[in-house]
């Protein structure tokens, strides 16, 4: 399979072309502070996962891209791992919080990068996905805008997403923005609760 190297030629100006994340968002929905290493999958130049390094114990940003990690130095205290999505080099239940910011789509095995998270996040953590609800039109334009410029882009829906996570052991409630975004709120149960 052909890997996409758009982000490569994006990294150093990529936090320039992206509007500033909601920290106090993404804080809500993680539940945050927390105890724990947060992991930012698929989280390029760190720059949502900086603003939510004071409430936790530590962050990991993970990415395909070595030079969106590189840019990711910028923000002191994060540690940067190159790894593909569905082979991450994390013991399991490793990590108490995970955060994947528009990033499903563009990994090229989602649903094997959906097991290996379920995977490595600790029982009793949380995950929080925000994705592009492909089924809102300018999210449909988004993904046809990608695929000429040769992105291999996969948008699931986020019901399927939330299925798929669901079925690996998550209790799954999603929210949206009635505009285009949803986020998809995972909570890994303890194997006591079942």
């Amino acid at each position: 399979m052909p890997i996409n190297r758009h982000f490569d030629l994006l990294a150093y100006f990529y936090e320039r072309l992206m509007p500033a994340a909601d920290a106090v968002q993404f804080a809500r929905l993680l539940s945050l502070p927390s105890t724990g290493v947060l992991l930012d999958a698929g989280g390029g130049t760190g720059r949502v996962s900086a603003r939510l390094k004071p409430q936790v114990d530590g962050v990991v940003v993970c990415d395909l891209s070595l030079p969106m990690l590189q840019q990711s130095k910028r923000h002191r205290g994060l540690a940067a791992v190159q790894a593909r999505g569905h082979q991450l080099p994390f013991a399991d239940q490793a990590f108490q919080r995970i955060l994947v910011v528009d990033a499903v789509h563009h990994f090229q095995s989602p649903r094997r990068v959906l097991a290996e998270l379920m995977r490595v996040i600790a029982a009793g953590g949380r995950m929080v996905i925000e994705e592009p609800d492909i089924g809102r039109w300018p999210v449909r334009l988004l993904a046809l805008a990608e695929r000429l410029a040769l992105m291999d882009s996969h948008f699931l829906p986020p019901a399927d997403i939330a299925a798929t996570l669901s079925a690996l052991g998550g209790r799954v409630r999603l929210e949206d923005d009635g505009c285009w975004r949803t986020w998809i709120v995972v909570d890994k149960q303890d194997p006591g609760e079942a």
